[in-house]
């Protein structure tokens, strides 16, 4: 079976640059697959993209090294194993706010005994081996994201979930949950406080910890504090902002300032 060279980084003690993908397009994908990420996530949850454009996207990012993952939109096991039949080596899944519920997100990622994972890997199979049935368990990575007060509240009994590989911070509903504001990137309390109390459990009990970020500033912060799979950008956004830079630029009119209502808005 093909190696998960993200197992492998993080063996080695290496953090994860996670790119987000949230246009439905294979070109696009292959693009961004081709640009140094570690890793690339197909947002099935907040992206326009369906199961359909999810395939084409998975296929593309398989002519590189660049490590498939996909944030399914729900805790619904149906699309879980599709995405991973369909050749995704991890998953992302959304408002995991009890132990319940992460061990329904891990069982749906493991076939039996141990969890009930439903045996069709079509195209996973033909990508990664005839031995993928065997040693997909071990190799495919399951990460709940950790995005509500009530999985704040609930931290420790979510990290204590065997199989558990990761959490992963929705910054904009956690901060939302906690404040009745949406936000991103942050730097104050409660939400920096947060963030390393996340990291800080995450460390003791053994689970990688994951954030999104919307700059590539915050993600080298997020990095050097300890984060270990970190979201640097999306497709969508990187265009919108590269676009908006060259048509200022062209016009003359200089950078457009975070106030002025043109600094482009990207997909969480």
């Amino acid at each position: 079976m093909r190696e998960n060279s993200l197992r492998t980084l993080w063996r080695d003690g290496g953090s994860a640059l996670n790119g987000w993908l949230s246009i439905p397009d294979a070109f696009s994908a292959e693009t961004m697959a081709h640009q140094g990420w570690d890793t690339l996530t197909v947002d099935m949850q907040h992206g326009v993209t369906d199961y359909a454009s999810a395939v084409a996207m998975l296929t593309a990012i398989s002519t590189t090294s660049v490590v498939p993952m996909v944030r399914v939109p729900w805790l619904e096991p149906g699309i879980v194993m599709k995405v991973l039949d369909a050749g995704a080596q991890g998953v992302i899944c959304p408002m995991i706010n009890d132990r319940a519920e992460a061990e329904r997100l891990v069982g749906a990622c493991r076939y039996p005994p141990s969890g009930y994972r439903s045996f069709g890997p079509n195209r996973a199979l033909l990508h990664y081996g005839a031995d993928y049935p065997e040693r997909a368990n071990e190799s495919v990575i399951v990460m709940a994201m950790i995005e509500t007060a009530q999985a704040l509240d609930n931290l420790d009994d979510i990290l204590s979930v065997e199989g558990l590989d990761g959490i992963y911070i929705g910054p904009a509903d956690l901060c939302y949950s906690m404040t009745g504001k949406f936000g991103f990137d942050h730097t104050e309390p409660p939400l920096y406080d947060a963030i390393t109390h996340i990291l800080a459990r995450a460390k003791a009990h053994g689970v990688i910890p994951g954030i999104h970020c919307g700059a590539a500033s915050y993600a080298k912060r997020m990095i050097d504090l300890g984060y270990r799979f970190v979201t640097g950008g999306s497709d969508y956004h990187l265009m919108a902002a590269g676009a908006r830079a060259v048509v200022l630029e062209a016009k003359g009119q200089g950078a457009a300032s975070a106030s002025d209502g043109s600094k482009p808005v990207g997909l969480y």
